[in-house]
């Protein structure tokens, strides 16, 4: 696969130069073939398998007095360095040229890794990469954006292989610009005034709801809500929680004075839901040209930092929810989750360090909201070892042969992840991981129930799918 794309209609000359060249490219890419990669910094040690299983949690004694190296780990052991890194890799001529084409945005989407065996402490490896192929430009809830997909395959000192994966990803064009510039007070200083009053609809906010407040006497719905009905004057109130749909009335593109946490241009409207009240808020998840009045939204709840949360709206239609999604978990299995994990900002740092992973969406939040994001996320390195986690707690004992992951929502900082785990015969375990906007991943973990063993345990190749 080298690219053969469907062009977008009425796209520019500057997008159908950019795609002409990362057609060129990508063929000269896939003829390469095969290609050494930069050499692995570190040979598979102690110090870093105990950073990984402490960030991760992962009690499994194997990785320390057994010896052995967890194999969601893999790709652990040939990530570059931070900064001054020599490069290299298969697909980093088409990541550079659509970082320069302004798709700066990335998030990973897919992973599938093969293992044919366990590696032990001390082993050194090298590896080499292919190139997959591109498709695109593709309309997604991130922004406009491609999807670039390569090989990679890691061999022992007697080039032998042991491992090999599919590495997938989206390079975006953010729809939001520079980012946030780190005023005094926050991402977003202005806070609202809470009181008597007020107090009910900020703790539905945290519940995840939008409550409306009613007369408790004539049964009128007013918003903002306040001490008295405006029809009989009475002072009895309680409320109703509305269903989450409405259309814009009105709205206006925001441009200037600044807002700090916020970046220009961006959509404030008043929405008018179907309980007939009008409610103010932005309009995320698509360009701001593309609001209209009449235009059917839907309800959100953005999650600005620990203590803010503040209702938003989506378009009706919007395919992937940006931010967190007020819709509870629906159609989850009976069973409790094998793993549930609070994603603390501890947490999603330190793994992605701990997997190696310096890309700053995954510690910067100023960066991660400048990329289109609402806040720093997990790394799909991490994503994968917590696969395994949950894989390995189900059928204990079992040696992990393949892990093909399928990310979905992102899994925030201050999110929950819970990863449910089904048995669908001896050798296959289907793990799903949900987090408030929906399923982050779900993966298909492949074992070999037999005795533990460092020999080969697959030899099937991982085939280059269009």
């Amino acid at each position: 696969m080298t690219g053969a794309l469907e062009r977008p209609a009425g796209a520019g000359e500057q997008a159908a130069g950019v795609h002409e060249r990362l057609t060129g490219l990508a063929a000269r890419l896939a003829d390469a073939g095969e290609r050494p990669a930069p050499p692995c910094l570190d040979p598979v040690n102690e110090p870093m398998i105990r950073n990984w299983t402490q960030a991760l949690g992962d009690p499994d004694p194997a990785w320390h007095a057994g010896g052995l190296a967890p194999p969601a780990m893999i790709q652990v052991w040939s990530m570059a360095r931070p900064a001054g890194t020599e490069g290299g890799g298969a697909g980093d001529g088409v990541l550079a040229l659509l970082d320069s084409s302004g798709f700066t945005g990335v998030v990973a989407t897919n992973c599938e890794q093969t293992y044919d065996r366990y590696l032990r402490h001390g082993e050194r490896l090298h590896s080499t990469t292919r190139f997959g192929g591109f498709t695109g430009p593709k309309k997604t809830g991130m922004g406009e954006g491609y999807f670039v997909t390569w090989f990679q395959t890691w061999y022992d000192e007697q080039d032998e292989r042991v491992a090999e994966m599919l590495f997938r990803v989206l390079k975006f064009r953010p729809r939001t610009g520079k980012p946030d510039t780190g005023k005094p007070g926050g991402a977003y200083p202005l806070r609202p005034a809470i009181g008597p009053d007020t107090a009910f609809f900020w703790d539905g906010v945290k519940a995840g709801e939008l409550r409306i407040q009613r007369c408790a006497d004539c049964g009128v719905l007013r918003h903002p809500p306040g001490p008295m009905c405006p029809r009989c004057q009475s002072a009895e109130r309680d409320h109703v929680v509305a269903s989450g749909r409405g259309e814009v009335y009105s709205y206006v593109v925001h441009h200037h004075p600044p807002v700090p946490g916020r970046t220009p241009p961006y959509v404030v409207a008043v929405v008018e839901l179907e309980e007939g009240v009008r409610v103010v808020g932005n309009v995320n998840g698509c360009p701001p040209e593309d609001v209209t009045v009449g235009m059917p939204v839907k309800l959100t709840f953005e999650r600005v930092d620990d203590d803010l949360t503040l209702p938003q709206w989506l378009p009706a239609t919007a395919p992937v929810e940006p931010v967190l999604a007020a819709e509870p978990e629906t159609d989850l299995p009976a069973d409790p989750p094998v793993l549930e994990i609070p994603l603390t900002p501890t947490f999603v740092i330190a793994t992605a360090l701990a997997t190696r992973d310096f890309t700053p969406v995954h510690h910067d939040p100023a960066l991660a909201r400048a990329q289109g994001s609402k806040d720093i996320f997990v790394n799909i390195l991490t994503t994968m070892g917590l696969v395994q986690r949950a894989a390995l707690a189900t059928v204990p004992g079992a040696v992990l042969e393949r892990i093909e992951v399928r990310l979905g929502a992102p899994a925030y900082a201050g999110d929950t992840l819970r990863l449910y785990a089904e048995r669908l015969d001896e050798a296959t375990v289907r793990v799903r991981g949900t987090v408030p906007l929906g399923d982050h991943v779900t993966a298909t973990v492949k074992l070999n129930t037999g005795k533990l063993s460092t020999g080969k345990l697959s030899t099937g190749k991982i085939e280059e799918r269009a």
